[in-house]
């Protein structure tokens, strides 16, 4: 083959458009490789000819060690859902009166709504300069080192007229057959399994080795354009998706246009869940589109989706199998939660043999014993849960709650007032003893910023941390003579721990994980009482007079301390040097929604947890029901049988912008 390097490259990333992007290979493996083999040869004796658009260039040589934060220029926004043909219908309708027209005389566009994760790529002058994921969609997370490795991307765009900018934004996502391959391989060699595509996608593009997602076969589709510069002009969505196939990029398959009729979209809902099955990559809808740009300008937004735009969300698929053993898996704070063991059943696109059966009183509710034949149903297509009896077995066993853990053999009591059970190890259950010190270390309490939880894990399978308190025992060789790890990054670990030694007195009772006590209910506890020792030496009845204890959190705070393995590690912390100057409480500010209780509802733009830490600090209970003793019901966007209740109830009600106005958030 006597090209030279350019006419190479060229000749390369024509067949890699063929095979990855149109699915029709042009020359076999063996003369591809040869091809390969020959650039990668030609680039190694001139390093001087390497230029950006090479296939060489898609995998990085070195790691990166943290993702950086990205800031989109353009907000990626989310869409609303719709459940049914109705609510479809209905969306466009409202958009239609909304403009004063005939939603008849809407155009609207559909694609299938690829089961993936939301990337934005970015070309400057047509060359690949960077990507990132969507994140909370003003900042998103730098995943160019990956990106970059997926085949179906450009690294340079197909085309004369190079747009002086141009940000594509899709989906990434994980073929079924490159799944199964993926955990056929995970099995071989005992390493993890994927739940679906949609995770193994994700994950794949977190990886901090650009060589382990380059393995993997992830694919691009992209659904818009965000910034642009350059000579086109577009009228309509579908130009624009024209535009992109034809600078290099892979079409969604099953895209069609049409008119917003209600038949219509019957007709392509119809149409898309036959084809579901057959195709190659999962979906878990259709995304109906205004197809006008004018029309999606003039419509505008609405919180931080289009209102012109819909997700058709396919309902939950369903499976029959038979229930062959329960085990109960104990979490972080001692909770005992009821798995389902079942005969592996395929049930949308995964092998299904184990789901979620909550707790006893929803065994309860189901009827359900051992040796049952069950339905399965995937709940939004990801997570397996039994939906009930279809037939009741022969030698049919009842499910019955153990009286001891079955890790630690503490006793098991339930909690009153609450359908879970819980076992009373508490610090010495190894079941809950990982979990327990990775809460510990969490940016939200003691923030060991370099005590991540795969080193934990790590720690912990080797004997080194067997609870909390042993984080401070951590030697420096302890970490260094850990295969990946080196002095440095020991020595890094250290100085974080180090670091924590300095916190508060609420972070810290937050960082214990005592149950039922969150980060609001440590804040008060730590306010009214001050100190440590005066936790420690509260009664039931002393915590009751904080505001916003109730029994059970009193009661959880009594047991945790009154228990003597506790009483030792929280000492042996104590010892290690970790202290607080917050003994003296903070200042009292005023408290104008003190004995208030305020509901939170819907999609917000605002974080729930920062509308939530807001309400606290201004004295207001959140509660997760309405009642008639709500005082006021915050609704952001599809807010659904909480807003309905506040509504029969009588109960005050406020959307977001009302709320964030109230209180100049």
């Amino acid at each position: 083959m006597n090209l030279n390097y350019e006419q190479l490259v060229e000749r390369i990333n024509l067949w890699n458009h063929a095979y990855y992007v149109l699915d029709n290979p042009l020359v076999s493996d063996a003369e591809y490789d040869h091809a390969f083999r020959a650039l990668l040869a030609l680039e190694a004796e001139h390093p001087e000819l390497v230029s950006p658009e090479s296939p060489s260039q898609r995998v990085g040589a070195t790691p990166i060690a943290e993702f950086k934060k990205v800031e989109h220029g353009v907000k990626m926004l989310s869409l609303a859902n719709a459940f049914s043909l109705q609510e479809t219908y209905d969306f466009f309708d409202k958009a239609a009166k909304e403009l004063n027209i005939s939603p008849a005389s809407l155009p609207i566009f559909s694609e299938p709504k690829l089961d993936g994760l939301a990337i934005t790529i970015h070309y400057h002058h047509g060359l690949f300069s960077y990507a990132a994921t969507r994140g909370d969609g003003q900042v998103g997370e730098d995943v160019t080192h990956n990106i970059k490795t997926i085949k179906s991307v450009p690294l340079k765009l197909d085309t004369n007229a190079l747009p002086e900018k141009l940000e594509v934004r899709g989906e990434v996502f994980m073929p079924k057959a490159a799944f199964e391959k993926l955990n056929r391989l995970a099995q071989q060699q005992n390493g993890k399994v994927f739940v679906n595509p949609r995770n193994a996608a994700a994950g794949t593009v977190r990886q901090m080795n650009p060589k382990i997602a380059a393995s993997r076969d992830l694919q691009f589709i992209p659904y818009s354009v965000g910034e642009y510069q350059g000579e086109r002009e577009f009228t309509r969505h579908s130009e624009m998706i024209d535009y992109l196939i034809s600078l290099g990029f892979r079409r969604n398959p099953h895209c069609y246009g049409f008119l917003g009729s209600f038949e219509a979209f019957t007709e392509n809902y119809q149409r898309m869940e036959q084809l579901r099955d057959t195709l190659p990559m999962e979906i878990d809808g259709i995304v109906y589109k205004i197809d006008d740009l004018a029309t999606q300008t003039a419509l505008g937004f609405i919180s931080r989706c289009p209102k012109w735009a819909v997700a058709r969300k396919f309902p939950a698929q369903q499976a029959t199998t038979q229930l062959l053993a329960v085990d109960f898996q104990v979490g972080r704070t001692g909770v005992l939660t009821p798995v389902a063991r079942l005969e592996p059943v395929f049930v949308a696109g995964v092998t299904v043999s184990n789901a979620t059966l909550h707790n006893m009183d929803e065994i309860s509710r189901l009827g359900l014993c051992i040796g049952d034949s069950i339905e399965i149903q995937r709940a939004g297509d990801v997570i397996p849960k039994v939906a009930k009896v279809i037939e009741q077995g022969e030698d049919r066993q009842p499910i019955i709650m153990p009286e001891r853990c079955p890790v630690c053999d503490s006793p098991i009591t339930r909690i009153e007032g609450q359908a879970a059970f819980r076992c009373t190890g508490g610090l010495i259950c190894a079941a809950q003893s990982a979990e327990r010190i990775e809460h510990y270390a969490s940016r939200k309490c003691m923030n060991i910023t370099n005590l991540g939880t795969k080193l934990i894990e790590l720690l912990y399978s080797k004997g080194i941390i067997k609870t909390i308190a042993d984080i401070y025992k951590i030697k420096l060789d302890d970490i260094a003579t850990l295969e990946g790890q080196g002095e440095k990054s020991a020595q890094n670990v250290l100085d974080s721990i180090e670091a924590s030694k300095a916190t508060k007195l609420s972070t810290f009772l937050a960082a214990l994980g005592i149950p039922e006590v969150g980060e609001g209910g440590s804040k008060n506890v730590a306010k009214y009482f001050k100190s440590l020792p005066a936790i420690q030496a509260a009664s039931f009845e002393d915590l009751l007079q904080v505001p916003d204890v109730g029994p059970v959190t009193a009661k959880s705070i009594v047991d945790f301390f009154q228990d003597a393995n506790n009483q030792a590690i929280v000492a042996d912390i104590i010892n290690a040097g970790v202290v607080w100057t917050d003994e003296q409480g903070e200042p009292v500010q005023a408290q104008p929604l003190a004995g208030q209780t305020w509901v939170l509802t819907g999609t917000m733009v605002m974080p729930r947890h920062e509308a939530k830490a807001l309400l606290e600090s201004l004295g207001a209970k959140v509660a997760g029901s309405v009642s008639k003793k709500t005082d006021c019901v915050v609704a952001g966007l599809e807010a659904g049988s909480k807003l309905t209740k506040a509504q029969e109830l009588g109960v005050r009600v406020m959307n977001e912008a009302e709320f964030l106005a109230e209180f100049n958030a």
